[in-house]
């Protein structure tokens, strides 16, 4: 068995060699069983999981509840939500008994952006103050993040590895290979609840300045060719 990181050493010591050793040893698991294994092989409490509430975000959300009641959420509450996307936040939930904490930019900085409507300006700049910044605090706290990326999503997300080393956190992205019709055959077969604006066209869903109806992630940013708010870059 891989030794655990909280038993041996700091996250930042792991080798080249190791984190391959980690993609070999769980490439070949379902996703049900690579998070399953996550939990034999590192301690809850080093494991930050990340959900933006979006889509078919109750896909991953299931998977870890059936794996492991007591993992904690975090939701980043950019204040620019659509109501719709907190409505669906609130059913989940309740549907998986989910630990959820938000988290939020500081207020004069998210004040800001809307004064001065920065995403109409420099997205880049308003998603780092209202995404990456305050995600980066909670951050300092864990080794190991994951998220429901899938190499199908985008350019960039298509080079991901099943464990990528970020700075000093490991990503952990279980859904990774998994094709869109396989989602959907698992939504279909567990009878997921879809966010309510995909029915309207909205395939990925983000700030509601930013967002349009849109296949994948073309709808994102308005449809400009920025495709990643840079949490994941």
């Amino acid at each position: 068995m891989f030794e655990t990181t909280h038993q041996v050493k700091l996250l930042n010591d792991f080798t080249t060699e190791e984190i391959k050793a980690l993609n070999q040893r769980y490439k070949p698991l379902t996703a049900e069983e690579r998070i399953k294994q996550l939990y034999i092989d590192f301690d809850i409490a080093d494991i930050m999981l990340t959900s933006s509430f979006a889509a078919t975000s109750a896909f991953l959300l299931k998977l870890v509840s059936d794996a492991n009641t007591k993992q904690e959420v975090f939701f980043i509450d950019t204040g620019y939500h659509f109501e719709d996307t907190l409505k669906y936040k609130a059913l989940l939930e309740e549907k998986y008994h989910l630990n959820v904490t938000s988290v939020s930019a500081i207020k004069e900085e998210h004040e800001f952006t809307t004064k001065d409507e920065t995403w109409t300006k420099n997205p880049d700049f308003c998603c780092s103050i209202n995404k990456v910044k305050p995600l980066d605090i909670i951050k300092q706290n864990y080794k190991i993040w994951m998220s429901g990326l899938m190499e199908w999503q985008s350019d960039h997300r298509a080079t991901l590895d099943i464990f990528e080393l970020r700075g000093n956190i490991l990503k952990f992205y279980p859904l990774l290979d998994i094709n869109k019709a396989d989602r959907d055959a698992y939504i279909e077969k567990h009878q997921l609840p879809f966010h309510p604006m995909v029915a309207k066209g909205y395939h990925s869903i983000g700030c509601k300045h930013c967002t349009l109806p849109g296949e994948d992630r073309s709808g994102r940013w308005n449809n400009n060719p920025k495709t990643e708010c840079g949490l994941h870059l």
